[in-house]
Order: C-alpha cells, then structure tokens, then sequence
C-alpha cells in the first residue's frame, strides 16, 4: 500500500457546499474509487487559506491513471468545478506532496 498526498483549492463561500458534496457522495463514485484501491482517504480544509489537503492510501498507483478516463469521474469533476479551481478538463488543479515524515 502507498500513501499519496495532494493539495488542491476550493474558492472562497464554498466551504459549506463543498462539505454538504461530500456528505452526499455519490454511491457509484464511492463504489469506483474502492474499485480502483482507494483506502482511507481523508480531505482536509485548511480554514485560513481554503486549501484542501487529501491524503489516501493506494493498492496500485498505475489504477489511478485510469480514472480520469471514467465517465463517474468525469461527470464529478464537472459537478466540483463551479467551487474549486480546476483544468480545462474539469479535474481539479491538484498538486502532488512530498512525504517528509511517517510515523507508524
């Protein structure tokens, strides 16, 4: 299992619609991401900055690849797009990060 973290941007007034979003997630996205190996993943809100830090654990990494190419994906990143910044594609702008420390 690897863990993987990134940071990402929610615009400011979306805290609560972002939270309430995923309060709600979508039973087939939820279904797809365990599909693909995805172990406790976790969002995080950085309150004074809006940026958002997701950290998960990952059976294969090369199953990522893949999901942008899923039409649940894309149809969630169209749905997230009007609240964070996001790539012509409608992916969030999402920034890989460096592990520094591990304490297991």
């Amino acid at each position: 299992m690897k863990k993987r973290a990134f940071k990402m941007q929610l615009f400011d007034g979306f805290v609560s619609e972002y939270k309430k979003r995923h309060d709600e997630l979508w039973p087939e996205l939820e279904q797809l991401l365990k599909e693909t190996g995805i172990h406790e993943y976790s969002i995080f809100l950085d309150e004074e900055t809006n940026a958002l830090f997701g950290v998960m654990d990952v059976e294969d990494e090369t199953l990522l690849d893949k999901l942008p190419e899923h039409p649940v994906m894309q149809k969630w990143w169209k749905y997230m797009g009007d609240i964070m910044e996001s790539n012509p594609d409608n992916s969030p702008v999402s920034v890989g990060l460096k592990e520094m420390f591990y304490l297991k």
